[in-house]
């Protein structure tokens, strides 16, 4: 009897294992490559950490291990703009298949979608580049004007052991705030919520997804954030439009790994890299199938550090090729610097590194003042020879220079905005100057503890002006003249020298500074490069032959030894 019971029990257990299937499946995510293809830093031009290099090393083990079926790759945008590696193809080898696109074909990515510092590259680059991936580009709130469709897939359907996965890609709405309409014309940038409520039910229900992933390039921003058209949505997509499983955004540079629940009470993943390829982004999927019907869902998820793992040996020596042209083209002298560029003092008041690209802008432009700010958090370019790579220190992103008519009034306002966001309003000498984040000392990144981003600290030249830290945003600026000594006019209108990212409205300071309408930016433009403005800097120092930076001190801090006691003390916290 007990033996026909056992023999009964064994065949009951397996018809059920008979009927019933485990899927196990690993997604693999990486963010805000930057260029960062070979490992190697072309701008100091030494071996650097992370890069597509390493992300190939880790993708190929897991592979090995769990098998290739059940692995998918997919990349969340800003690849195409940060290291030579990427201008090279961008601008200067435009024949070749473009390097990153070889890259991620070697790799073998399921996926991806692009990102703001894509769309900087220009129609002419990015759509280059999307015809050469082997995999679809999403980006469903990226619409053509001229069809309302989206301009790429809005998601694709990636099949794995039956297993349907949907993956939804979208991207910063932010695009228009940021870039000249030329870099991204006939498109629109939908939000985000809207975009992924009208897309998810077609994955779900047409698609039978059975599975649905986001890839943002979005960064995390706030679960209760209320409206539309926020920059960073990862979280208020997770809660705010039930289906999806798994979250991957990227775009703010920040590390995240955090479950959210949505208005119907499920979890959803949202996993977040950071940048550089220095992590990777790693869900894991276990279904439990009866016939074809999961019965049985576990979602979990991590961030995999792979900074430092041996690059992929057949990786480096397949793109052997590729190092060798851009090593060749960063190692281009240009010409003799007299003497040491930094931007550390840049937060404390006129330099040579701003003040050398202030007078370049005015000098192209035929500008009266300048306006820009130190685009590196913290570089340096030394005394010597400068060569290619040093441009990418002196000047990081591709923008071009724009000359905007603005009144002195409007001027004033843009100062006041770039200020308030920059200084406190000190009431002894013992406060900080600068603007932290609260508890900036335990952030460990140095370019976190600034309440605002340094690429946003514009100062100006061509006017002689003080800074009253004592005082309140908004009575911070008194202009005294112009830097020839004649008279500033508050209702005259000047030629100012600003780059694209700043005229079309980047960092606020022409919108919520100086007061004018988004919509009405354009119609101030009254002249552009049609190079970027690296370009001009490389012709400026090779007709020079041998530059001499200096500080035009056409600017100070006052109360100037309360300013000199802070800047002591706060240079610490920021460069320790």
């Amino acid at each position: 009897m007990k033996k026909t019971l056992l023999f009964f029990f064994m065949l009951a257990v397996l018809c059920m294992q008979a009927r019933n299937r485990e899927v196990h499946l690993r997604l693999i995510a990486t963010s805000d490559i930057h260029g960062n293809y070979l490992s190697f830093d072309y701008i100091s031009r030494q071996p650097g950490r992370g890069g597509l290099s390493r992300v190939e090393t880790y993708v190929r083990t897991q592979r090995e291990e769990l098998g290739r079926e059940q692995v998918v790759v997919l990349d969340n945008g800003d690849i195409l703009q940060g290291q030579p590696t990427a201008y090279y193809y961008n601008f200067i080898d435009t024949t070749s298949t473009h390097f990153c696109a070889q890259a991620l074909n070697y790799i073998g990515y399921d996926a991806a979608t692009i990102g703001n510092h894509d769309i900087e590259t220009g129609h002419a680059v990015y759509d280059r580049w999307v015809g050469e991936c082997n995999f679809p580009m999403l980006g469903a709130n990226v619409v053509s004007t001229s069809t309302g469709r989206p301009y790429w897939k809005p998601y694709t359907i990636i099949e794995r052991n039956g297993i349907r996965i949907g993956v939804l890609g979208m991207i910063t709405p932010s695009i228009p705030k940021w870039l000249p309409n030329n870099l991204w014309s006939g498109l629109r940038f939908d939000d985000l919520v809207e975009t992924a409520r009208r897309w998810l039910p077609e994955m779900r229900y047409k698609e039978h997804a059975d599975i649905i992933v986001g890839l943002f390039h979005s960064g995390i921003g706030s679960q209760n954030a209320r409206g539309r058209m926020f920059e960073n949505a990862a979280l208020q997509v997770a809660r705010m439009v039930p289906g999806f499983d798994i979250i991957f955004c990227g775009h703010d540079h920040r590390e995240a790994d955090l479950r959210i629940a949505n208005v119907r009470g499920d979890s959803v993943l949202v996993l977040n890299p950071a940048a550089n390829g220095m992590s990777v982004a790693q869900a894991d999927i276990r279904l439990t199938l009866k016939r074809k019907a999961i019965v049985g869902k576990r979602v979990s998820g991590c961030l995999v550090n792979v900074a430092d793992l041996q690059p992929d040996s057949d990786f480096i020596n397949t793109f052997a090729p590729q190092a060798k042209a851009v090593e060749a083209f960063v190692g281009e002298k240009v010409g003799e610097n007299e003497t040491e560029l930094s931007t550390r003092g840049a937060y404390f008041g006129s330099t040579p590194f701003t003040d050398f690209i202030h007078e370049l802008q005015m000098r192209i432009g035929k500008a009266d003042i300048s306006f820009c700010a130190p685009l590196a958090f913290d570089v340096k370019i030394p005394k010597g020879e400068i060569h290619v790579s040093d441009m990418f220190n002196l000047y990081k992103y591709e923008n071009q220079l724009y000359v905007m008519q603005l009144t002195g009034e409007e001027i004033k306002n843009y100062l006041e905005y770039s200020y308030g966001g920059w200084t406190v309003q000190m009431t002894s000498p013992d406060d900080h100057l600068l603007r932290f984040r609260k508890d900036a000392e335990k952030l460990p990144d140095a370019w976190q503890r600034l309440f605002r981003p340094s690429y946003n600290f514009d100062s100006a030249a061509g006017i002689i002006y003080t800074v009253d830290v004592t005082k309140p945003t908004g009575e911070k600026i008194s202009i005294k003249s112009m830097a020839d000594g004649t008279p500033f006019d508050m209702k005259r209108t000047y030629r100012v020298a600003v780059n694209s990212y700043r005229g079309g409205g980047g960092g606020d300071l022409l919108t919520k500074g100086a007061g004018i309408a988004k919509a009405d930016l354009a119609k101030r433009i009254v002249w552009a490069t049609d190079k970027d403005l690296r370009y001009y800097l490389i012709q400026e120092i090779r007709q020079q032959g041998t530059i001499r930076p200096r500080a035009l001190n056409q600017w100070k801090f006052i109360p100037e030894d309360w300013a000199k006691r802070a800047a002591k003390r706060d240079s610490v916290i920021l460069f320790r």
